[in-house]
């Protein structure tokens, strides 16, 4: 699919052609450069025109990453995603760090300078990229396609060509590839006898080549996920597998750069470190620290990968909005030098250690030589004389359905360019004006014509002919050779939402956690399995025939005391409940532990048979059949910002096939953190209060339900529905006056904590229970909405669901809905298990202050959380600080939570009333002291609350000194 026909019409126009004629007198030292003004949203079909008229290779040059990003993907749009067009991104790794670059970046990145590379040889691609990625010091073109002398191997391997295996296999490590098993990943290749698989990064596929003794007999690309072959090709074409390669560095300049580093100021532990990675760096070097030497591997300037401005068809280089590219150079310059000085300071990095990126002045003087295009910004209308801005509708479609047929009655082309093809076709087609709906639209758009086009665009336009200005005297087709105004419609202008398009893996104790002895402190309560709760009162050593052994003082009721030898570490586990009021300690000598068990057991298979005769009952019993969807329904669905994954669009479909259904609906939706669950919630909502029916939605923590409460609310707004939050940050009055509109009716969505669980609530019609991370709930808790009305429907959404839920869910009691496919810019958590250190802290801390993120600091002590919040103030002073744990005030809680939401501090010092669902994206670094005292279930959760956004985040689970890792 492409746009290729808007393309040629914008080609076609006159001031166009006035532009094309400006560039081809470019003159870097005499006419000076040319400009453009046209409108932000119409720039990406201004450069695909351009790119295809000139037929050269071209890079663009935007200010930021996120720039570069929208307008790669804005551009295979128009045309086509088989087009050769490269983004080429900015690593998340910050300057003189040790961190790896993710590998889709480093990919990424290797295909856009192959690409770039190759045009030497007649390819013409489309490369766009950031100015802080373009900054960056990378490999010489050569190294993209081999010394001029060296065709063959190991850049080319052809059938029929005789190779030395061992010595084809020892160059494909030096220039980056890992060495697997299987070859399912870029940059990997694997050898088993007489076949030999690669996967280049550049290629969508690998290639598999069999060897007949030393000759290639055949060379076959096949699927990394199946290993089945597809089909035969006669040779494979290889690129480096990594940007920093010791291999082909100058190691004569690199000498020159090692000897200028200054180690005076250097701490010990660093200069060690340094020298020694420095003295295996091209012998055997460490892959997680190459980017942090690329600035002693690598110095070519992106610029050099562009032909000469001399020749007749050399490259362009388009800077859109070069004044802003400017300042963000030299602010990037500014903050690189901050980190530098920083790392200097804290003696962590020698003087004169080389730069891994290119000063902007080196840069923009060789950028002077080349042949390039200013793209600036329009200021009004008569600036920019080729686009004008289309017509905006958010959502009136009986306006642009009347619209329509005066486009065709005036000779208008309209092209429509919609996540929502099919349905606006159908409507401008009951509207009486006939609409094309097509996959693409090759040719040049015909006046009076409709067209609906099914893609994702950010924003449209209208591109104006001269007769068609006020004023100006009409032409008819043959005296207009074919041009027409063309109005281009995108769902920003048509439903006022836009799609964000994501471009594409000792013994445990029998009852209860195992007590290690370090985490016992005198006073805190614990339970011993056959004797009941007792409160630890220290250790003791006690014996006989000098054999002394140590043991633990228990303190129970009626001052009676228990010792318990270390070796029975297994029959104690910590007392967990409600620490607000503590529990009564047992008496040894009345049997009264035992008649609590006897109740405990009583209780249990009494919710048992409650639960087996709710679930048969359930299985008989008719539920409520909802209707298909609305067009409210489908509004609403239109409203999500992103493009859903194959996984969660799965979800959606099968929870409303079961409540379409009259057997009522108990499904598990299971899912990784951030992977869309409250999104399939949200519409399953909807669709139930469309049918006159009620919601509860249960969730663990105040601080989920208020998000909850913005989410649903924000996202419901167009809509008459009443959404409502039953939870302790409203107050006794707005407690009550929930409670009457749920009994009424008069509330239709409720989104609360245990407060929804209470006697005093009522549905008046009860249709669908939500229980969301329901791992944090017990089991009376979460069938008590079900006791509500037997044939509720019930949706359970969790990434790490208790055993039994997960057990009745693969017994087929309940259904199953698994997402597992991450959005597409989502990048892996960085994890790293660490003894506690303040020098860790401060680096974690500095690191995100330095791209402008925020952290989560975790200490899970109420108690001392106010002095660990000073701590950090006076180790890190540069940062701003705030604290939340659960026993603050409503108000004041919902105050820190909001405040660190709008970025008015950089730490948020908390506990662990961040784990449920806590949606901050620009929270990307989490710190958690103590992460020994947490379950394995816990962690996932809480790592889970950094990494939503498109940024690298990062996980330290801190341990205290002396602890073996492992038991973290």
């Amino acid at each position: 699919m492409s746009l290729n026909g808007i393309l040629s019409a914008i080609s076609a126009h006159p001031e166009y052609k006035r532009h094309l004629a400006l560039m081809s007198k470019f003159d870097a030292n005499l006419s000076g450069v040319p400009q453009a003004t046209v409108r932000q949203g119409a720039r990406p079909g201004y450069i695909g025109a351009l790119w295809q008229q000139q037929s050269c290779p071209m890079m663009v040059l935007t200010p930021r990453p996120d720039d570069a990003r929208r307008l790669h993907d804005q551009l295979l749009t128009y045309l086509g995603e088989e087009a050769p067009v490269y983004l080429l991104p900015e690593p998340e790794v910050l300057p003189f760090e040790r961190l790896a670059v993710d590998s889709n970046t480093t990919n990424q990145r290797l295909a856009a300078l192959a690409a770039l590379a190759a045009s030497a040889n007649g390819s013409c691609p489309l490369v766009v990229t950031s100015v802080g990625a373009a900054l960056l010091k990378t490999l010489p073109p050569t190294a993209m396609t081999g010394p001029e002398a060296a065709v063959t191997a190991p850049y080319r391997v052809a059938v029929g060509e005789r190779i030395g295996l061992n010595r084809l296999l020892t160059q494909w490590v030096e220039l980056g590839y890992r060495n697997e098993p299987l070859v399912e990943t870029p940059g990997s290749f694997s050898h088993r006898g007489g076949i030999i698989d690669v996967f280049p990064p550049n290629c969508e596929l690998p290639f598999r080549i069999e060897l007949f003794d030393d000759e290639i007999d055949t060379i076959r690309l096949f699927d990394p996920y199946s290993q089945r072959s597809i089909r035969e090709v006669k040779e494979a074409l290889l690129i480096p597998a990594q940007e920093q390669l010791p291999s082909i560095a100058n190691r004569a300049l690199s000498n020159q750069l090692i000897a200028s580093m200054d180690f005076t100021t250097c701490n010990e532990d660093a200069k060690e470190r340094i020298e020694d990675e420095i003295a295996h760096l091209f012998t055997d070097p460490d892959r997680e620290t190459l980017s942090f030497y690329n600035g002693l591997l690598n110095g070519t300037n992106l610029l050099e990968y562009l032909t000469d401005s001399s020749w007749p068809d050399s490259s362009w280089v388009i800077l859109e909005r070069s004044s802003q590219i400017d300042s963000e150079a030299l602010e990037l310059e500014e903050r690189f030098d901050r980190m530098r000085a920083t790392r200097e300071e804290r003696g962590d990095l020698p003087k004169h250690f080389p730069s891994p990126y290119i000063a902007w002045a080196d840069f923009a003087a060789q950028l002077e030589k080349k042949r390039r295009l200013l793209l600036q910004s329009w200021v009004s209308a008569e600036e920019d004389r080729i686009f004008e801005p289309a017509v905006p509708y958010y959502g009136r479609l009986e306006q642009l359905a009347s619209d329509a047929q005066r486009y065709q009655s005036d000779g208008t082309a309209v092209v429509a360019v919609t996540q929502h093809a099919a349905r606006l076709a159908e409507i401008l087609e009951e509207a009486g004006a006939g609409a094309t709906l097509s996959e693409g639209l090759e040719e040049v758009p015909q006046p009076g014509h409709i067209y609906v086009v099914p893609g994702s665009l950010r924003e449209g336009w209208t591109l104006t002919t001269p007769q068609s200005r006020p004023g100006s005297p009409r032409i008819d087709e043959a005296g207009n050779n074919g041009l027409c105004s063309v109005t281009l419609l995108t769902d920003a202008e048509l439903f006022g939402t836009v799609k964000e398009r994501r471009y594409r893996r000792t013994r445990r104790a029998e009852h209860g956690q195992d007590v290690v002895l370090a985490d016992l402190v005198e006073g805190s309560f614990v339970v011993h399995i056959d004797h009941g709760v007792a409160r630890f009162a220290g250790t003791t050593k006690m014996g006989e025939d000098g054999e002394e052994k140590e043991y633990l003082v228990l303190e129970y009721a009626e001052q009676d005391k228990l010792y318990v030898p270390t070796g029975h570490l297994d029959r104690v586990s910590s007392y967990i409940g409600a620490l607000d009021r503590p529990p009564s300690l047992t008496r040894l000598s009345a049997g009264d532990w035992a008649r609590v068990k006897e109740r405990v057991k009583g209780a249990t298979r009494e919710l048992a048979e409650e639960l087996l005769r709710m679930h048969a009952a359930r299985e008989l019993a008719e539920g409520y059949e909802f209707s298909p969807d609305t067009t409210w329904q489908k509004e609403l669905e239109d409203s999500f910002p992103y493009e859903e994954t194959p996984d969660q669009a799965q979800a959606i479909d099968q929870v409303k096939a079961d409540m379409e259904s009259l057997k009522p609906m108990d499904r598990l939706i299971c899912g990784d953190v951030g992977y869309g669950k409250t999104e399939v919630a949200l519409r399953a909502a909807f669709k139930t209060v469309n049918d006159g029916l009620q919601v509860g939605i249960l969730v663990p923590t105040t601080v989920l339900a208020q998000q909850h409460y913005a989410t649903f609310s924000e996202r419901l707004s167009p809509f008459p529905v009443r959404v409502e939050v039953l939870s302790r940050f409203r107050t006794h009055k707005e407690q009550q006056e929930v409670i009457e509109g749920m009994k009424d009716g008069t509330v239709d969505i409720v989104i609360g904590t245990h407060r929804l669980l209470q006697r005093d609530v009522e549905f008046k019609n009860l249709g669908l229970a939500v229980v969301d991370e329901e791992q944090r709930f017990g089991v009376a808790h979460k069938e008590r909405l079900k006791q509500l009305r037997q044939q509720v429907d019930v949706l359970t959404l969790s990434a790490t669901p208790i055993p039994r839920t997960l057990n009745l869910a693969l017994a087929g009691i309940r259904d199953l809905s698994t997402m597992d496919t991450p959005p597409e810019a989502r990048l892996p958590i960085k994890t790293f298990v660490s003894e506690q250190s303040d020098d860790v802290v401060k680096e974690a801390i500095l690191r995100e202050l330095e791209r402008n993120g925020q952290v989560f600091y975790l200490h899970n002590r109420v108690k001392t959380i106010q002095q660990t919040a000073a701590e950090l103030a006076e180790l890190v002073p540069q940062a701003r600080f705030l604290v939340a744990h659960g026993q603050m005030g409503e108000g004041d809680l919902e105050e820190v939570m909001i405040a660190f939401a709008k970025g008015e501090a950089d730490v948020l010092v908390c506990t662990t009333i961040i784990e449920s669902g806590l949606d901050m994206p620009n929270v990307n670094t989490l710190i958690v002291d103590r992460a020994d005292r947490f379950g394995l279930s816990q962690l996932y959760q809480l790592r889970g609350r950094v990494g939503r956004g498109e940024h690298r985040a990062y996980a330290y689970l801190l341990v205290p000194r002396g602890r073996r890792i492992t038991e973290a």
